[in-house]
């Protein structure tokens, strides 16, 4: 299934752009005659067959996925700096406060992942092609984050937070900012 969007998306993406960018120059040029050229007929046809094929992947996929959730991943991340959400690390005591540390990250999907989501918009359902998005973009951030604690010789970070801005279309920004600080 996932291959079939792929190709689908790959193809309506083609016949779009041929569709657009082929298409509109052709009808102002030869705006006296009205017969449509083999190679816009196959652009509009490719565009619009494959908007039903991903509607049709989509409604068999929603079908079966309505009654299920979707579980995490149980991965163990290889991080030698802890990560806590609080002011303080249970059973240990904070001897130096290092600094603020961040990760930033802007993450988009391209055009076809951003029509298959606009489909589910109508059909209903979980975005995943967002979903994915930015779980892939906490993860990135994140990583930055550590990293630039580690570099700073932390043990943790404390009062991690993350923040997520819109910037333009389906593109989003991920901070992810905590204190780093040195462990007894």
């Amino acid at each position: 299934m996932k291959a079939i969007r792929q190709i689908g998306s790959v193809t309506f993406a083609l016949g779009l752009f041929v569709a657009i960018f082929g298409g509109m120059p052709w009808a102002v040029m030869v705006a006296d005659d009205p017969i449509v050229p083999w190679w816009l007929r196959i652009a509009v046809f490719c565009t619009l067959s494959v908007i039903l094929v991903v509607l049709v992947i989509l409604a068999l996929q929603l079908k079966p996925s309505t009654a299920s959730s979707v579980e995490p991943k149980a991965t163990v991340p290889d991080r030698t700096v802890l990560l806590l959400n609080s002011d303080t690390v249970p059973g240990r005591q904070t001897t130096e406060m290092l600094g603020l540390v961040q990760g930033h990250t802007v993450f988009a999907v391209w055009l076809g992942k951003d029509l298959a989501a606009m489909v589910r918009l109508i059909l209903g359902g979980e975005l995943t092609e967002y979903t994915e998005m930015m779980g892939r973009a906490r993860s990135v951030a994140t990583d930055r984050m550590t990293a630039q604690a580690a570099e700073m010789g932390a043990d943790a970070v404390i009062n991690v937070r993350h923040m997520t801005t819109s910037v333009v279309g389906s593109a989003a920004e991920l901070l992810v900012y905590g204190t780093a600080v040195k462990l007894s």
